[in-house]
């Protein structure tokens, strides 16, 4: 056992790391010395370290020096060093996925795990599992079954760990294992039990009955490892959650009975999941509740800083689906406000700032204020992300949040806590009207001293959004300019293009304006120039149609797209011009956040996401022809014109032009024996369409996804281009030989396959837009261009206010404005306000007020720039 010794030389050697600055080459080198006889063990072992910790640091060693060390290192069996020995182990693992020909070391690890020596058996049963393919593990499958049943604790937990492994690859041998399992979990010592239960359920987990009755027999003989107790609690409840698909009582079930008891378990950690396990329940009633959210209650003053951040943070993630049941803890939480632990104390915090209640706001405030000074950034971003969500709940407490977030924005920290501040202070500004002009003071006075270039850009470009229609716009004017006189060049074109936005906005601003972009057009920097000269030329004319087109109301296109758009037109003929109006406009995607009870810091750069509409938008403009029909106002969802496990599949996506609509049928056939030929669908609109052109499918292979087009015209009246259309799939059969898809013969028949009707909605007409500013924007929509409609109804199809709004902007397909899609519960009024734009160009606003009596009354005003399109919305009503 010398070998475990240290020699009082190795403390003296310095803080310096022995494996810094290691190359490959020379490691690789002195694996010579493992053919020295005899075997120095002690310089065998550094140098096997030394390999193992460039493995481990990414360093990649190609197949042929991978088998070449690996065959030195075989040549160390013969040494009966111990450490050396468990080194070889580690060594032939991790080179068994890249060396060649390491089945050769078979019969030595075989040898060493039926061996007398246990420090070595454990280690040779991992090593042997990594290099042993399906073809050879019937040869070693005796052994295994006997090391599973070990009294050694390490080589059985080793050859079980190993099998759960090779289930995945050969699970079919691994099954006849099941005995060796079952017997294995006998064992008393805890950590074989929790490998053997883990192996049985993945071996039956197919299988429901022999899970049931493996749960059912396992919770009636006390298991003694609470590991795997934990376990069997995650495998009831999953059982549970499989079979109460109806919603009965919970405590009809026998598993569910088994999870409760174990609330009265010796282990603390049985306890806690056994806990975390019933608050995580659907639809539980409180009664059921109770005894686990005491049980979290009970370990939040737990003197052991494990038990208070699992309980903390189990109560932290139910606070939003069982908030009474989490209020009766709130004691117990704030005294871990102050906790020495500061994930524990981070997630105290966004608790209570979870279940707190409006009138408990300010005092919440005053508690963080002291906490929030001592933790890091990390944490902080917790805190503010918590604090938006608090803002959202309760609207009318906006002032305290907005002054505690400003006090936050001028303390010290890094690009990420500013930027949730930033986000949350914007969130707020969007959804709450009157928390406008105090959000944009506070954000300007941060941008004085804001060394963040990419904060400072949006939060100019929010001013230039928001800020023409606040009460006082000229007082952000000197913010701005300050922006052009002491920044670098991107935050002064930025400045320059919220100042257009002022002149575009402002007609009582535009003198000033005029003279602020006329200086800009001295800046040293190009960009800040010819954005100054661009917008300078567009506010001299006066005319408020190009104020709307090129300042006010631009479009933002798909990026990933414009980036292809524009290398494609570089690789081609320069005598065309390029023609942005081919490149789809980016669709909106909504971005779904992690719950922030989970303290992890992401950095990686997340990639863009590309919709499957952008996609869809992207073919369709590649066609010959396409682009005279002008820019592509929108694509619609796919629609599906057959079911799903038909010899045929169709599904269609319209995209939508000003005076056209082009139909694209993605076609699949799932027939092995069949090619299609001239692959088509002809469709039967009403007289007022135009059918323009065709466009067939050519060859459709089998499990190969065809499109087919058509192009219609929209008819002129604007009140007929909703529609339903029938449609019907024609095509040649040729007959193929469904291996090879070669075809049997040139000849074929003719063959056509039904569809489902579908059609063009007033929701497929327009194209959302939000609107931060929807009421000024509203009340000032009364000049003579301007056309108004209102009407009255009474929603009869639904019950709640709720879903009334849900109806209207799926019918309308509007944009919702101000937050107003969510309706709060138990009200009995509410104002939608919505908006979009028809494939004219024609504006729509929306305002509809609700109200709950004996069903759903509606009030309906609608203001377009188009009288037909306010009879068109006015009509899907109807």
């Amino acid at each position: 056992m010398g070998s475990f010794r240290r020699d009082k030389d190795d403390d003296d050697e310095g803080s310096t790391s022995l494996y810094q600055n290691l190359e490959k080459t020379s490691v690789l080198q002195e694996t010579r010395t493992f053919n020295e006889t005899p075997v120095n063990a002690r310089k065998c072992i550094q140098i096997l370290t030394k390999i193992l910790y460039l493995i481990n640091q990414g360093e990649q060693l190609v197949s042929r020096e991978a088998t070449e060390c690996f065959f030195a290192m075989t040549k160390l069996f013969q040494s009966k060093d111990i450490v050396l020995r468990r080194m070889v182990y580690l060594g032939i693992k991790e080179l068994s996925s890249i060396a060649e020909d390491v089945i050769i070391v078979t019969s030595s690890l075989t040898k060493d795990m039926t061996g007398k020596e246990d420090l070595y058996r454990a280690a040779a049963i991992r090593a042997l599992c990594s290099i042993t393919d399906n073809t050879m593990l019937q040869a070693v499958e005796r052994y295994m079954k006997q090391c599973i049943v070990d009294k050694n604790g390490a080589v059985s937990c080793a050859a079980l760990v190993s099998s759960y492994k090779l289930a995945g690859q050969a699970g079919d041998v691994v099954k006849r294992w099941a005995n060796e399992a079952q017997e294995a979990l006998n064992n008393d010592n805890v950590m074989v039990q929790y490998h053997a239960l883990g192996l049985l359920y993945y071996i039956r987990k197919n299988d429901r009955l022999a899970v049931s009755k493996l749960v059912n027999k396992l919770s009636r003989n006390s298991l003694k490892s609470p590991y795997a107790l934990c376990m069997l609690i995650r495998i009831s409840c999953k059982l549970i959650e499989e079979e109460n698909l109806s919603g009965e009582e919970l405590s009809d079930f026998p598993m569910f009975q088994f999870v409760e008891s174990c609330l009265r378990h010796k282990s603390e950690m049985v306890i806690y999941e056994a806990a975390h396990a019933i608050v995580n329940f659907k639809n539980t009633p409180s009664r059921v509740l109770s005894p686990a959210f005491s049980i979290l209650q009970l370990f939040c003053s737990s003197p052991k800083a494990t038990l208070r951040f699992a309980a903390v943070r189990t109560l932290n993630k139910v606070a939003m689906t069982h908030p009474a049941a989490v209020t009766t803890c709130n004691l117990d939480l704030e005294g871990l406000i102050t906790d020495s632990n500061r994930s524990v104390a981070t997630l105290a915090i966004t608790t209570l700032l979870k279940t707190g209640a409006e009138s408990s706001v300010e005092r919440l405030m005053k508690q963080i204020s002291s906490f929030v000074a001592e933790i890091s950034d990390e944490f902080k971003v917790v805190v503010v992300q918590a604090i938006c969500s608090l803002c959202t709940k309760y609207p009318r407490k906006h002032t305290v949040l907005m002054s505690f977030l400003s006090g936050m924005l001028r303390e010290e920290g890094g690009l990420e806590y500013k930027t949730s501040i930033v986000d949350t202070i914007i969130t707020i500004i969007e959804e709450n009207t009157e928390s406008k002009e105090s959000g944009l003071s506070h954000l300007c006075e941060f941008i004085e001293d804001c060394e963040h270039t990419s904060l400072a850009v949006r939060i100019l470009h929010l001013l230039g959004k928001e800020g023409p229609y606040s009460n006082n716009p000229s007082k952000y004017i000197r913010f701005i300019y300050n922006r052009v006189i002491l920044e670098n060049p991107i935050v002064r074109s930025a400045a320059v293009s919220a100042l257009g936005q002022f002149g575009a906005s402002c007609p009582t601003l535009l003198g000033n304006i005029l003279v602020l972009l006329n200086r800009c057009q001295m800046d040293p920097d190009d960009e800040v120039r010819d954005r100054a000269t661009y917008y300078l030329h567009i506010l001299q004319t006066n005319k408020m149609e190009l104020y709307k087109r090129y300042i006010i109301d631009r479009n933002t296109s798909s990026l990933i797209l414009l980036e292809k758009a524009l290398s494609d037109y570089l690789n081609g003929n320069f005598n065309d011009k390029f023609d942005l109006a081919i490149v789809p406009k980016a669709a909106v995607v909504k971005v779904e956040t992690k719950d922030e009870a989970m303290i992890v810091s992401n950095n990686a750069v997340r990639p863009t996401k590309i919709t499957r509409e952008e996609v869809s938008a992207a073919k369709v403009m590649q066609i010959p022809g396409i682009k005279e029909l002008g820019p592509l106002h929108k694509t619609c969802p796919t629609t599906q014109l057959t079911e799903s496990e038909t010899e045929y599949t169709v599904q269609c996506v319209k995209h939508i032009f000003e005076s056209h609509v082009v139909f694209q049928f993605d076609c699949l056939n799932t027939l092995p024996d069949v090619i299609l030929e001239n692959v088509r669908v002809e469709i039967t609109p009403p007289e007022e369409f135009e059918i323009k052109g065709i466009i067939p499918c050519q060859k459709l292979p089998y499990n190969e996804l065809g499109s087919c087009f058509v192009i219609l015209k929209f008819p002129e009246d604007v009140l007929h281009s909703a529609a339903t259309f029938g449609a019907t799939l024609r095509f040649t059969v040729i007959d193929c030989d469904p291996t090879t898809g070669e075809p049997d013969s040139d000849v074929g028949y003719s063959d056509e396959y039904m569809l489902e009707d579908f059609e063009i909605s007033v929701a497929d007409l327009i194209l959302k837009t939000k609107k931060s500013n929807f009421n000024a924007i509203f009340d000032e929509a009364n000049t003579e261009e301007w056309v108004e409609a209102e009407d009255t109804f009474a929603l009869s199809t639904v019950s709640t206010i709720q879903e009334a709004v849900n109806s209207i902007l799926k019918f309308l397909g509007l944009g919702p404005s101000q937050n107003t899609e969510t309706v709060a519960e138990g009200t009995h009024t509410h104002t939608l306000l919505c908006s979009g734009t028809f494939k004219n160009g024609a504006d729509i606003l929306l305002k509809a007020k609700l109200a709950l009596a004996d069903g759903v009354t509606m009030h309906l005003t609608v203001k377009t720039t188009e009288p037909d399109v306010a009879d068109l919305v006015i009509s899907a009503i109807g």
